[in-house]
């Protein structure tokens, strides 16, 4: 089993070498391993030093997003003949010692996806903002609630895939991947379980992804939106056509029951239209969401043919795997 290490940095020149000094040299169950850092358009001497570490260093010629830096970063460790991913933040913010206990499920063959958590029992969390715990205890709760499965922690960066998972993935966000990860791969009923672990804040350092925590929410949420509509169309459009038409009948019960008592719809006309306009919007939308769940067939067709593409390219891939 040969594992690969990703690690995405943008100018993270003071704790890059850091990190990759503190992954396990060995691994028990792994033949072997390296460091692949995605350098995302850094201006200062991040690329150099994680060379210097002995890392294999791929760079993005600017600034693109964590998303985009996963996404090259899976390609390059499967065509270089990766069985296991882990991907780690450059920040120091994690522990990559604790690489093998995300890699033991999958191992075991318990899971394809292992999610690092900060919030399950077991877990060590030091100096988090109460305004990120909330908000990250909030995107928890709405990615359970959309998969009906139990997350305490879908935002974190500290994560393992199995092969077969990242073969699996197709992700499309650029800003960032956790969330569109977790509702894509929980869609096509792969394995993810969740591990504590431990992580520590510091309260001077400004993240490039959540630095913004306004902005991070309504761009994660536009992503997990963008993912719900493309894997589970008629369940967004079917949900929403049926509300506004409930109370498009509720509208017209109105109108009804103000017509039994005066004999005229005057002066409460507009209810009446009101509720014609709501029945019309909520059936419009039922219809969508039956013609986007037919395009939603034709998109998994196209992931099947997709992931036995991948699997063939990156089998006859050349193994350059590094020992």
């Amino acid at each position: 089993m040969k594992l690969a290490v990703i690690i995405p940095a943008y100018n993270e020149q003071e704790t890059i070498q850091s990190v990759i000094q503190k992954i396990p040299v060995k691994i028990k169950g792994l033949s072997h391993q390296e460091v692949i850092v995605v350098d995302d358009g850094s201006t200062d001497q991040t690329a150099q030093l994680a060379r210097e570490a002995v890392a294999l260093v791929v760079s993005h010629t600017k600034n693109r997003g964590v998303g985009v830096a996963f996404t090259t970063g899976v390609d390059v460790a499967l065509r270089r003949g990766a069985d296991l991913v882990v991907t780690c933040d450059a920040d120091n913010q994690f522990d990559p010692s604790e690489i093998p206990k995300l890699l033991e499920p999958i191992l075991a063959a318990q899971a394809d996806v292992v999610l690092g958590s900060r919030f399950s029992p077991g877990s060590v969390l030091s100096g988090i903002p109460r305004v990120k715990l909330w908000g990250n205890k909030f995107m928890s709760w709405f990615l359970s609630w959309i998969c009906k499965e139990k997350f305490s922690d879908v935002s974190c960066g500290f994560r393992a895939y199995s092969k077969e998972a990242l073969l699996w993935t197709n992700l499309f966000g650029e800003f960032t991947y956790t969330h569109e990860a977790v509702l894509s791969l929980s869609f096509k009923n792969l394995r993810i379980k969740e591990v504590p672990i431990t992580t520590l804040y510091f309260p001077e350092r400004v993240s490039s992804v959540s630095g913004n925590l306004v902005a991070y929410g309504f761009r994660s949420l536009r992503i997990i939106l963008q993912a719900i509509l493309g894997y589970r169309p008629f369940k967004f459009f079917g949900t929403l056509g049926g509300l506004i038409f409930v109370i498009g009948v509720l509208l017209d019960l109105v109108m009804m029951i103000i017509f039994w008592q005066t004999s005229s719809f005057s002066p409460y006309r507009f209810i009446g239209i009101s509720g014609l306009i709501f029945n019309i919007v909520g059936i419009a939308a039922f219809i969508v969401g039956l013609a986007a769940g037919l395009l939603n067939r034709v998109r998994q067709n196209q992931e099947r043919i997709l992931y036995f593409l991948k699997k063939r390219a990156y089998s006859d891939s050349s193994n350059h795997f590094s020992k």
